[in-house]
């Protein structure tokens, strides 16, 4: 085992054991919103709680994907699907800002729920670095494109500026999976292929 293989398994062992407590302190605090008796603020901070244990899972969701895929060990589950269809189930992810979804979809095999979480966090940069107030997806067979994306956001949404923890995912993601990530003007072009040309 190389040395970097063993930090990956090391990430994922992390990322499994993390889930636990935090299923715990997500679980409580659920529990708790449900009591009648409670009186403001404490409602909201609990679903505050719960929202930020949400995102915690998430984020081990992540970091556990990038170091399955830095490892070798990241297989995917390739089922058919319609690609408009993961632009708009990546649109619902995003709460940054409005995504609009148009375009021409078809038929492919894909890794569909990391291909949706790809999406959405390129979407999820763009908004935050870019200052936008809307992005839109425009579908086009196995092609996303992704606007706006300013110049000043482009590297980051790209994962080549390590500033945002999900986009740099994304993009590794997209890797694997044999696609190609790349920035034409200010728009973020997303290409996969379909497993049953490979």
């Amino acid at each position: 085992m190389t040395e970097d293989s063993g930090f990956a398994r090391l990430v994922s062992l992390a990322c499994h054991d993390l889930r636990t407590p935090l299923a715990t302190v997500n679980g409580f605090a659920r529990t708790l919103t449900r009591f009648d008796q409670l009186e403001d603020p404490i409602p909201r901070y609990l679903q505050m709680m719960a929202t930020a244990a949400d995102q915690m899972g998430a984020l081990l969701d992540d970091l556990g994907l990038v170091a399955r895929i830095e490892s070798g060990r990241w297989e995917g589950a390739w089922r058919e699907t319609d690609t408009l269809q993961v632009a708009r189930d990546a649109a619902v992810l995003v709460h940054e800002a409005p995504v609009h979804v148009s375009g021409t979809g078809e038929a492919a095999r894909l890794e569909t729920d990391a291909t949706q979480r790809a999406l959405a966090s390129f979407a999820r940069c763009a908004a935050r670095h870019g200052a936008q107030e809307e992005i839109r997806i425009d579908v086009s067979g196995h092609e996303w494109r992704l606007t706006t994306v300013t110049a000043e956001a482009a590297p980051i949404v790209l994962g080549e500026d390590l500033r945002d923890f999900g986009a740099a995912v994304a993009a590794r993601v997209v890797s694997a999976l044999g696609g190609s990530v790349a920035v034409d003007g200010e728009t973020l072009v997303v290409r996969l292929p379909d497993a049953r040309e490979s």
